[in-house]
């Protein structure tokens, strides 16, 4: 794979990763609304994601575990903070799944591109 586009494809997964993370909270909670509902649930989120992909730790390794955990943090901070300026109110049982979650999610991907690097890097440099 050409590392260039090695930062374009980790947006995406994080992207991806927040927008999953509204689906099945939206479905766990049976909320209406479709495409549109689901994107206002993930845009305060999203906006949490892309601060954290303007800073240069994330954009420098933005597959690391570390980027994982700058994205995490800025996901949800930002995210509460945008929910709770737009609803009023933010539940302490939602922040806590809400993390729990966008960590599996966000960490997750991460964790298995590490694993499958390393179980790649071997077969590499004796095929390559």
């Amino acid at each position: 794979m050409d590392p260039r586009r090695i930062p374009a494809l980790a947006l995406a997964a994080d992207v991806i990763a927040v927008v999953v993370f509204a689906a099945i909270g939206r479905m766990n909670h049976a909320e209406p609304g479709g495409i549109a509902g689901l994107l206002g649930t993930a845009l305060p989120f999203a906006v949490g994601a892309c601060a954290a992909w303007a800073t240069p730790w994330v954009r420098s390794q933005p597959v690391s575990l570390w980027a994982g955990a700058i994205v995490l943090a800025c996901t949800a901070g930002i995210g509460f903070l945008l929910r709770f300026a737009f609803l009023g109110r933010l539940p302490l049982s939602f922040a806590v799944v809400a993390v729990i979650a966008l960590a599996v999610l966000l960490l997750g991907w991460r964790g298995l591109s590490a694993v499958v690097g390393r179980r790649r890097a071997p077969h590499e440099t004796t095929t390559g």
